[in-house]
């Protein structure tokens, strides 16, 4: 299965601060590489920024990965924080065999530092599976839940099921609850189906079977089959307690 994890369009502030790396601990041998140097972009480069970063997605849409990645990683040198994630997915994803791997960590902790929500993401991902970083539950909670707070949907729902499973944070299904709704909210069947069956039994919220029918009806609408069985069967019981 491909990695979920691709090259984004997005652009990170151009005022954001790319902080230190200091939090880059237990890398592989090659960790003493050096990364590109942490600066922050000027404000006259942003245009030049713009079109190597725009060119760069075009030219790994078409296939052309070491074109893609020598823009990206020239934007990267300039501070800017998206072409710092893009550049670590490449390298990540094994679609090319440079920067190391190391370094790569390195760019997506830098760029999560600077705010950039793909990068905080995927950081959380890789700390949460011990993939390229020793394994931490507590650190990849910390930074699903920076990447949660700017809207990222694919978080926030990662966020909720740390806070469901009490995995890196105290379980609160209350928490987990607010979560899963505000990944519902922008679309995420899975978020949809887990409210709804949340609403429908009252975990973590007061029980409340219309706003249940509401979830399981909109996770039914994207052709979730068991949503929609559950919404039928919800929607009767609704209707004869109506009717009672």
């Amino acid at each position: 299965m491909a990695s979920k994890f691709r090259p984004s369009q997005c652009r990170a502030p151009m005022a954001a601060m790319l902080i230190g790396l200091a939090a880059a601990a237990a890398l592989p041998a090659d960790a003493a590489t050096p990364a590109p140097a942490v600066r922050t972009p000027v404000a006259s480069e942003a245009p030049a920024i713009r079109a190597w970063n725009r060119e760069a997605f075009e030219r790994y849409e078409a296939g052309d990965t070491p074109g893609a990645l020598a823009l990206f990683r020239r934007a990267a040198e300039r501070g800017d924080a998206s072409a710092r994630y893009n550049v670590a997915v490449i390298r990540l994803r094994d679609e090319s065999r440079q920067p190391t791997l190391s370094v790569a960590v390195r760019m997506l902790r830098s760029s999560a530092d600077a705010g950039f929500a793909p990068a905080q993401y995927m950081l959380a991902s890789l700390l949460e599976n011990g993939r390229h970083l020793p394994a931490s539950q507590h650190e990849a909670s910390r930074w699903y839940g920076r990447a949660a707070a700017q809207g990222l949907i694919d978080a926030q729902l990662s966020l909720a099921t740390q806070y469901y499973l009490g995995r890196g944070v105290a379980q609160d299904y209350a928490e987990a609850a607010r979560w899963y709704e505000r990944a519902a909210d922008g679309g995420d069947i899975g978020a949809q189906y887990l409210i709804a069956s949340m609403y429908h039994t009252g975990l973590g919220v007061a029980q409340d079977l219309r706003i249940a029918l509401d979830w399981y009806s909109a996770a039914a609408r994207q052709g979730d089959v068991a949503a929609r069985e559950l919404a039928r069967v919800l929607a009767e019981q609704i209707a004869r307690e109506r009717d009672s």
